[in-house]
């Protein structure tokens, strides 16, 4: 049988390698000079490949459930196995992430572009799919320079995010050509943009934080980790967790850090007043020296209104003001960075128009979908990655 994978990323590798060991004749079309380019960009270029605690409760969609099928069929142990097997080492964090042991995403797409050079598969590189035809069984796939045929095809053409190492909205519009329907498309895993007033002033520091993400009263999201403080905004590990809520949260948005969340109100402002009788007359920009980074110590301090005064002068009311910023430091969210930043898409093909158990369409029997493209995404840390493995595994089953 004849098969067509569009797109050779992730999905698309997993789903054609697991074809042709089916014995199908495999063509892949990859509108990319090479297969994998986003690939190597994951993980910041050391691809955070999977993660030992991969279940649906870490992803996302209209029916975030679809995955569940997928991820049990073929596992992370089942995943670890396989790229075992293409001679892949890795190692295992505490948080569960899971990396080569040579730290390089190039280490990951080496086995995988090894492995493709089988005699099932044909790679076809620098191929843009503009069309997809289904007509008395058989599909006629429309390229820019070219036309293929097949039996059957897999939809593997990712999302919308990284438009600088390929994301794209063709594999969209290539569900549509097939009757398809998708859901709205948001960034996700990326920066937020606030009010740039402060995290202006404080570009390029650092800090932990308990970190929420609210509109008045109403918790959208709460996570804890490293922050990084952009010109426009936030960034940072924790950030890039909390920044779906973000991006489809609406209007009105408030991105609350907490500097020391292990600390009761109370300690907060006892370990305040006790700086203050350390520091005596010195300005009160310096009342929170020691704990924080010196410019967030100043800036936290500049927030409660007070900079130049000395430390001595400052009333019980102060302290709480600098105590309170300390612990609810609120920055007022404007939007998210746009796909071109974001590391996945959130949203995409409606998953009710496919079969969870074998990804193939409902409504044109021999065609398949799998990975970014479909309305699934993940939280950070190799959980886009590993649906990207078990969806185009099952994909590539051609059940």
């Amino acid at each position: 049988m004849n098969v067509i994978v569009i797109g050779g990323g992730a999905a698309g590798m997993m789903a054609a390698l697991t074809a042709a060991k089916q014995g199908h004749h495999v063509t892949i079309l990859e509108r990319q000079a090479r297969v994998g380019r986003k690939l190597m960009a994951t993980g910041n270029g050391r691809c955070n490949l999977t993660n030992r605690h991969a279940s649906p409760a870490h992803y996302h969609g209209q029916d975030a459930n679809f995955c569940a099928y997928a991820l049990e069929a073929f596992n992370v142990e089942a995943t670890l196995e396989w790229f075992s097997s293409l001679g892949l080492v890795t190692i295992t964090e505490d948080s569960g992430r899971v990396y080569p042991y040579s730290n390089m995403a190039g280490s990951v797409l080496d086995v995988l572009r090894f492995a493709l050079e089988h005699p099932n598969i044909t790679l076809v590189a620098g191929c843009v799919v503009t069309n997809i035809r289904h007509k008395n069984g058989l599909f006629t796939v429309t390229a820019e320079k070219d036309v293929f045929t097949a039996d059957k095809v897999i939809l593997a053409a990712g999302g919308a995010a990284g438009s600088k190492v390929g994301g794209v909205m063709d594999g969209y519009q290539l569900g549509k050509a097939m009757g398809h329907h998708r859901t709205a498309l948001y960034p996700s895993l990326v920066q937020l943009k606030t009010d740039p007033t402060y995290p202006r002033a404080l570009k390029g520091v650092k800090a932990e934080a308990a970190i929420t993400i609210r509109r008045r009263s109403e918790v959208l999201a709460q996570g804890k980790g490293e922050v990084l403080f952009t010109e426009y905004g936030v960034s940072g590990p924790a950030i890039f967790e909390l920044s779906r809520a973000a991006a489809t949260g609406g209007e009105g948005l408030e991105v609350e850090l907490d500097f020391l969340p292990d600390w009761s109100e109370e300690e907060t402002l006892a370990w305040v007043a006790a700086r203050q009788m350390q520091r005596g007359s010195q300005e009160a920009g310096t009342l929170l020296c020691g704990t924080l980074h010196s410019r967030l110590g100043q800036m936290l301090c500049k927030a409660a209104g007070y900079t130049a005064q000395p430390c001595d002068t400052l009333d019980e009311k102060a302290l709480r003001r600098i105590a309170r910023q300390l612990r609810h430091f609120t920055l007022p969210i404007t939007g998210v960075c746009g796909f071109d930043q974001a590391q996945v898409t959130a949203g995409g093909l409606r998953t009710d128009e496919f079969d969870p158990t074998t990804m193939e369409s409902k409504l044109v029997g021999g065609f398949y979908a799998c990975g970014e493209v479909l309305d699934i995404d993940g939280d950070c840390g190799g959980y886009n990655l590993q649906w990207a493995w078990s969806s185009g595994h099952l994909a590539g089953l051609l059940k």
